[in-house]
């Protein structure tokens, strides 16, 4: 599958590219980052460059960078991977660089990737995992029309404790009718 480039009112996404390795360098490096999302593995710089080089060249997923419009800068990433073509589905992925959460990139970026997946690559499901401690990243799926649908209990780290991880997921009639709203 071609990796598309998709544009919204305030982003665009466009494949990861070479030209990211820095700005995914310093989003991996990011404490808070590596927190929210329950990041425990560290990467060195040569694992980031060939991951951003190569990474558009992969089946099964499409990584996105988000970027501002009228801009190239890599905000953030979006990836809709493990796509399974015979059970329709696929999980979806965000992380914004610290400077530009809290914007709407984030809820814009998983809007027109849902469009993709549901209009451009007819999935049935879309499903997520977020943990406990990530009550923002919760409240914003669950406002784009995520439901609960379990919860894998001191599943992940948050430092010295434990925390949950809650599995979320998104049907394509969900999708529709969220549209039309």
């Amino acid at each position: 599958m071609d990796k598309p480039t998709l544009e919204g009112e305030m982003i665009r996404l466009r494949p990861v590219c070479a030209t990211d390795t820095e700005a995914m360098w310093e989003l991996v490096q990011d404490p808070e980052s590596k927190r929210l999302t329950g990041t425990t593995v560290s990467f060195t710089r040569a694992e980031v460059d060939a991951w951003c080089a190569g990474v558009s060249a992969r089946d099964g997923r499409v990584d996105l960078a988000v970027t501002a419009n009228g801009s190239d800068e890599y905000l953030g990433e979006i990836v809709l991977h493990e796509v399974d073509d015979v059970v329709s589905s696929a999980s979806i992925r965000l992380v914004m660089r610290p400077a530009y959460r809290g914007r709407g990139y984030g809820t814009e970026a998983i809007s027109l990737v849902l469009g993709l997946a549901f209009d451009g690559m007819g999935l049935h499901r879309v499903g997520l995992d977020v943990l406990s401690i990530n009550t923002r990243a919760r409240a914003l799926y669950e406002s784009i029309g995520f439901r609960v649908e379990g919860r894998l209990r001191d599943a992940a780290r948050d430092g010295e404790r434990w925390c949950d991880v809650v599995a979320m997921g998104l049907l394509e009639d969900e999708f529709r009718a969220a549209q039309l709203s």
